[in-house]
């Protein structure tokens, strides 16, 4: 099985009631002396309008936003996951929302916000 890379767009099964959607790699290559988990940032394609929201625009996902508040990690099995690579995103927007979601930045600055 490819190892995940970080920013690319994979279809992964989130449970029953999740279901199989496509997921931003967030987490960087595990090395051999790590746990072999992948961090990843569901698409979804009904925004509310948080704060921790971003929009990813890639031509082959219909319109929708990733939300850091709902990050997942799993574990990396042989599977038959499909990927399809994504713009890198290391100053990303993605980038603020999460570590404003995990309180290592206080807020994030809205694209509708003024300076």
């Amino acid at each position: 099985m490819p190892t995940p890379q970080r920013g690319e767009v994979w279809l992964v099964d989130l449970g029953l009631a999740a279901k199989v959607r496509p997921a931003l790699v967030l987490s960087v290559p595990a090395a051999d002396i790590d746990r072999a988990l992948v961090t990843l940032v569901p698409h979804t394609t009904s925004p509310r309008q948080s704060r921790f929201e971003v929009v990813v625009s890639v031509p082959f996902l219909r319109a929708g936003v990733v939300d850091a508040q709902s990050l997942v990690s799993f574990r990396m099995r042989s599977s038959s996951s499909d990927s399809a690579g994504c713009p890198t995103f290391s100053s990303h927007p993605l980038n603020a929302a999460c570590a404003c979601g995990l309180g290592l930045r206080r807020e994030v600055r809205r694209r509708d916000d003024h300076p």
